[in-house]
């Protein structure tokens, strides 16, 4: 399942890249959800950066934008590893206008990503 989850990302990002122009972005601000305190932080990353959320470190490689419209969407490549089993839980893209597309799978979390900072 997972499988096909990469596969439907990367046809989109294909489908964005080759209908128009994107840039990285210096950084990506992301949205935490704590599923059983309904309590929800933002999260700011600059490209490489890493930042723990939770039992959570979330590290952003890079975030991707459409250059004649950076507000319309965003691109996001995650790496989400649980501290406590030093396992990586999540890698991949997330787009932000589909966040359910490619999805961090966890019992008490849920990131997602709201859109690149292009400056």
């Amino acid at each position: 399942m997972k499988f096909l989850g990469t596969i439907a990302v990367s046809l989109a990002l294909a489908s964005v890249a080759g209908a128009q122009d994107v840039v990285s972005a210096p950084g990506a601000i992301l949205r935490g959800l704590d599923k059983v305190s309904g309590e929800t932080t933002d999260i700011e990353l600059s490209g490489g950066e890493a930042q723990d959320y939770g039992r959570l470190t979330v590290t952003l490689s890079e975030c991707r934008y459409p250059a004649e419209n950076p507000s319309s969407e965003a691109f996001a490549h995650l790496t989400i590893a649980d501290s406590a089993t030093g396992t990586v839980v999540f890698d991949g893209w997330m787009i932000a206008s589909s966040p359910a597309l490619s999805a961090l799978d966890d019992p008490r979390y849920d990131v997602w990503v709201l859109r690149c900072m292009s400056s």
